[in-house]
């Protein structure tokens, strides 16, 4: 069905068709409410009936409006009028590449400036993930001032590297007929032409044959019917441009030839590289046959043809272009990178409920990476900042404090996954390294360790043989298993009293689906643990669990650190078996170094045991891999309190709600300085009554208020105390807590009444008895009666 001028689709309105082809036709049109020309590319309405053609045609809007980049057409809208289905998209005024190739050679000069466009286009597009499948010089516009775009993702397809996701297009797809072949049979790869499936390397093929014809003015495999063009792709090797033209520079025949290998893996590892290479290319000639046929499978007939003198040339021209250069200089351009940032990987899945699944698996790189010792990873809470930010990266990379970034995508569908990251040198936003990676869901924990163990070769991080074991050793997970931990595990990073409790919901739905699955015992010991620690549930019904669930994990696998870390708690807090919970705090910052969790809570063990100084350099370790989470930078105001260096937790403190003014554990941190420093009372006061608002306990806030009413900020103190112990008649309160109230009140018979009902109930927070706020009861021999009970360390 054609479309008159004037005809009406949502917001625009049709001009002129521009043309047709295999999947609709193409009209520009005048988009109503920003007055600007636009491309619109309707889905023919046979296809349009089909679900699978339906799918494809939404597939190459996702596909392409996820990039952004000059050299690629920008899609505005994808939407449906009247049955009609719609793509709108960037008006490009020019001239196609078939148009201005006209069956001539470009000169090198053009053919520079045109074809280093169209690889840095195809590279940002592979760095995503995205494969065009029919790229050829129809699909190229060129604009006056001789821009390129490249056009139509009809055929793009979200690849993995070297396997099939079971999409709709091209080649041969579970979800067409067998040897099914979508595309121009000229620009196709071998792999293409042969029903295989196809990833990134194929549009490199495609790209050398059309630079294969911008160089010469002639197709490469080109002949008389479809099938022997066919067999010419899969077969034959064409001559090299210079043959043809001897103005073609060695360096560019030499980029041709690479990308017309035959084996897909012979070709370019990333077409960044291809890129460089190809903006390296000097637009002089060196003569008629000056460059070495980078086939291997050339005739030796071809070889002896070119001549020894020309040989020789190719050989001194490789070793200023290639790897050999490389080799000679021994790499010393290399970067030096010894820390990194994992930023949130992309949802491309269109679905925004899927982006646990996407932060679930940002969490899994962080962590593997983590297990490399030499190497500082900035952790979840951190990155996680910057999720949907347009920052910079190189301010990203400054206020992480790293040497550089991975950013990516994650993909799912149904069953399978794919992540594309890459890696970039943070001071100068250069592209070192990107690549996809797919598998099962059942073997996604290899796929992380695998995109692990490539960043660290690509950094030049040499592994421990026992880093590279844990990263080897991920073991298959059920599918659904590892999906419900990750909602799990969604949940528990919000810390609110509810979500813990919907985690554990998810933990043990997971270990019920997948009952040898470490990872989700793990989880569930941290969810139990930390209900149990802020009292959201008895500590005497919450610990028991999370103890179990994970000496449960540690049974499955004792290399997990996550693991290990919940288990010292428990040993810390709960059982107070000093030296048992420092030797596995210590385990687990072995496997993980660069957990920031772990650093943080062996600090407050340190400090608990007096080890002062120690406390403090693990508590700025932790900061310094998670700089921007709000609980460590307050975790930090407390520790300067307990190391009794006052004005740095009040200055810590104060920079913490910076970051956050509404976080009531940050406003804590202030207060308790506040009180330690002996400022006075009123300022103190309002400091703990603004923490309580925060914290959402209007009751206590309430009893503040009744008690300063009647006797100021000490009454408020004694009122708050005795609301506690109302409280604690009718659900769970910390009796460490209450205790801690009648110090402040100033009634010390009642604080020792509440301290002995703690050391029977084994009150997780007993153990921070060396908190300064203890000073006004510590010289009474109840005191150190029950610090020697405890069995405190010397």
């Amino acid at each position: 069905m054609s479309l008159n001028p004037g005809t009406r689709l949502g917001s625009y309105e049709i001009v002129s068709l521009l043309g047709a082809g295999g999947m609709g036709e193409v009209y520009k049109a005048k988009d109503l409410k920003l007055g600007r020309d636009v491309a619109i590319k309707v889905l023919r309405e046979d296809l349009a009936a089909a679900p699978e053609r339906l799918r494809r045609f939404e597939q190459e809007a996702r596909a392409a409006s996820s990039l952004n980049h000059p050299n690629i057409v920008t899609i505005h809208d994808i939407d449906e009028h009247e049955g009609i289905r719609y793509i709108a998209m960037e008006y490009v005024e020019g001239k196609t590449l078939r148009e201005i190739l006209g069956g001539e050679p470009l000169p090198t000069k053009k053919l520079l400036k045109l074809s280093t466009q169209i690889a840095d286009g195809l590279a940002k597009a592979h760095s995503a993930g995205i494969v065009h499948r029919d790229l050829k010089p129809e699909n190229l516009m060129v604009t006056d001032d001789g821009l390129v775009k490249i056009l139509d993702f009809g055929l793009a397809k979200l690849m993995p590297r070297s396997t099939d996701m079971g999409s709709d297009v091209a080649t041969v797809t579970k979800a067409t007929r067998e040897g099914a072949i979508l595309g121009t049979t000229a620009y196709m790869s071998p792999e293409q032409a042969a029903g295989r499936p196809v990833d990134y390397h194929s549009d490199q093929f495609s790209f050398g044959s059309i630079l294969y014809e911008m160089a010469t003015g002639r197709t490469a495999f080109s002949r008389e019917t479809v099938t022997e063009t066919l067999a010419a792709v899969m077969r034959d090797e064409p001559e090299p441009a210079s043959v043809h033209n001897p103005q073609v520079p060695a360096q560019l025949t030499h980029v041709i030839g690479r990308c017309l290998e035959k084996e897909p893996k012979q070709r370019y590892d990333s077409t960044r590289d291809l890129a460089r290479e190809l903006e390296g290319v000097e637009g002089v000639s060196t003569g008629s046959h000056a460059a070495l046929p980078t086939s291997s499978r050339l005739p030796v007939g071809g070889i002896v043809g070119v001549g020894l003198v020309a040989i020789l040339a190719a050989i001194i021209a490789a070793l200023f272009t290639g790897d050999v250069q490389e080799w000679i200089a021994g790499d010393s351009s290399s970067p030096n990178i010894e820390s990194i940032a994992v930023l949130p990987l992309e949802n491309l899945s269109g679905d925004p409920e899927q982006e646990y699944f996407a932060d679930g698996m940002t969490e899994a790189l962080i962590t593997d990476l983590s297990k490399i010792g030499a190497l500082k990873v900035i952790s979840r809470t951190s990155a996680m900042r910057y999720k949907g930010s347009d920052k910079p990266l190189p301010d990203i990379a400054r206020e992480l404090g790293v040497d550089a970034v991975v950013e990516g995508s994650v993909l799912r569908v149904e069953d399978r996954v794919r992540i594309t990251a890459q890696l970039i040198e943070a001071a100068t936003d250069q592209h070192l390294w990107a690549e996809s990676y797919e598998r099962d869901l059942r073997d996604v924990l290899a796929l992380q360790s695998e995109v692990a163990r490539t960043i660290a070769k690509e950094i030049q991080i040499t592994l421990t043989p026992q880093e590279e074991a844990r990263l080897a050793s991920a073991r298959p997970v059920d599918p659904e298993a590892y999906e419900t931990y990750l909602l799990g595990r969604s949940y528990w990073n919000k810390h609110g009293e509810e979500d813990q409790k919907k985690a554990v919901e998810y933990f043990e739905r997971a270990i019920d689906q997948d009952p040898d699955y470490a990872t989700a015992y793990s989880g569930l010991a941290d969810a139990y643990t930390m209900l149990g620690f802020w009292g959201i549930i008895p500590p005497a019904e919450a610990i028991p669990k999370a103890r179990a669930a994970v000496q449960r994990a540690l049974e499955l696998d004792d290399t997990l650190a996550e693991a290990h870390t919940p288990l010292g708690l428990i040993k810390f807090h709960f059982d107070w078996e000093w030296s048992a919970a420092e030797a596995e705090f210590r385990r687990a910052l072995e496997l993980n170094p660069s957990y920031a969790l772990a650093h943080d809570w062996y600090a407050v063990y340190l400090a608990a045991v007096g080890r002062l100084d120690e406390a403090l350099a693990e508590m700025e370790r932790a900061k310094e891999l998670d700089p921007l989470s709000v609980r460590i930078n307050s975790a930090l105001a407390f520790q300067f309190r307990l190391s009794r260096q006052y004005d740095r937790s009040i200055e810590q403190a104060q920079k913490t709600l910076e970051m956050d003014p509404g976080h009531w554990l940050a406003q804590e941190a202030l207060a308790t300085a506040y009180r330690a420093k002996g400022l006075d009372e009123q300022v103190v006061h309002e400091a703990y009554r603004k923490q309580y608002v925060l914290a959402g306990d209007s009751e206590r806030v309430e009893a503040m208020d009744r008690g300063y009413a009647e006797s100021g900020p000490q009454g408020a103190v004694c009122e708050a105390a005795e609301m506690l112990v109302a409280r604690s008649k009718l659900r769970y309160v910390s009796s460490r807590d209450i205790a801690l109230s009648y110090v402040f009140c100033g009634k010390k018979d009642e604080a020792f009444y509440w301290l002995e009902r703690a050391y029977g109930e084994r009150d997780p927070s007993l153990p921070l008895l060396g908190d300064p706020a203890w000073d006004p009861i510590r010289s009474d021999p109840r005191f150190q009666d029950l610090l020697r009970r405890m069995n405190f360390p010397e």
